[in-house]
């Protein structure tokens, strides 16, 4: 079952939403703490995550794939969201410097051919973020947050997908120990269930996060990539 754009969006304007916009976006920043210059994507629903990049990269923007919507952001400026085909993206071969995916592969029905789209666009030696459910975890077992829909992941199972499609891990970390309740007393103490969790039952925690690179130069030439939409102020024209 996927989940449409405007059911993420409600879910991080509410107030378990912005717990988990405050720990992930603090994994997330805690291993992209020296992004300068270049370009940086988000894959997904990964919105909550971007704004503190701004300042940092040449380029910044949002693909948002056909089956989950999309909606503008940010809300104030030139737009920087474009609605994608995941399996025929935007951009030319090696041009992203960094890609962040969060509601994106568990959703996507086939990830192999969209790790394969996303080893194209990323330049050599490029970063891949990926933030999805744990499938031994909370979170991946109720259906009142985002992370209940789609297809979660064991550690083993998404280092074989990222593996299989030519990319290398190089870092592994949880997130979410907190119980997904909307109690209160939950929320304010959620950096310290985070504390204990990490240290004591890291395997059970709601999500994963994994970086990988791409290893291995593209081949070039061997296929036609789609045009830049360049109404949407997320690349240059050529």
């Amino acid at each position: 079952m996927q989940i449409d754009v405007e059911k993420l969006r409600d879910f991080y304007a509410s107030p378990l939403g912005h717990v988990v916009r405050r720990l992930v976006g603090r994994k997330i920043r805690a291993r992209w703490r020296h992004v300068s210059g270049g370009m940086l994507l988000g894959f997904g629903f990964a919105t909550p995550y971007l704004s503190v990049f701004r300042d940092e990269v040449d380029r910044l923007g949002a693909m948002m794939p056909g089956h989950q919507g999309a909606l503008v952001w940010p809300s104030n400026g030139k737009v920087q969201t474009v609605l994608v085909d995941a399996e025929n993206l935007p951009l030319p071969d090696n041009s992203v410097d960094h890609l962040l995916v969060a509601h994106g592969l568990e959703s996507s029905g086939d990830e192999r051919p969209l790790l394969r789209e996303m080893w194209r666009v990323l330049a050599p030696g490029g970063r891949l973020l990926l933030v999805v459910p744990n499938r031994r975890g909370l979170w991946a077992r109720v259906d009142h947050t985002p992370f209940g829909f789609g297809h979660p992941y064991s550690r083993s199972q998404l280092e074989a997908l990222l593996v299989d499609a030519m990319f290398t891990p190089t870092y592994w970390d949880t997130v979410l120990h907190v119980p997904p309740l909307p109690y209160r007393f939950l929320q304010k103490s959620a950096v310290a269930w985070e504390r204990v969790g990490q240290s004591v039952t890291p395997a059970f925690a709601g999500l994963l996060v994994v970086e990988a690179v791409k290893e291995i130069e593209a081949p070039a030439g061997t296929r036609e990539t789609a045009k830049l939409r360049h109404q949407t102020g997320l690349l240059p024209a050529s």
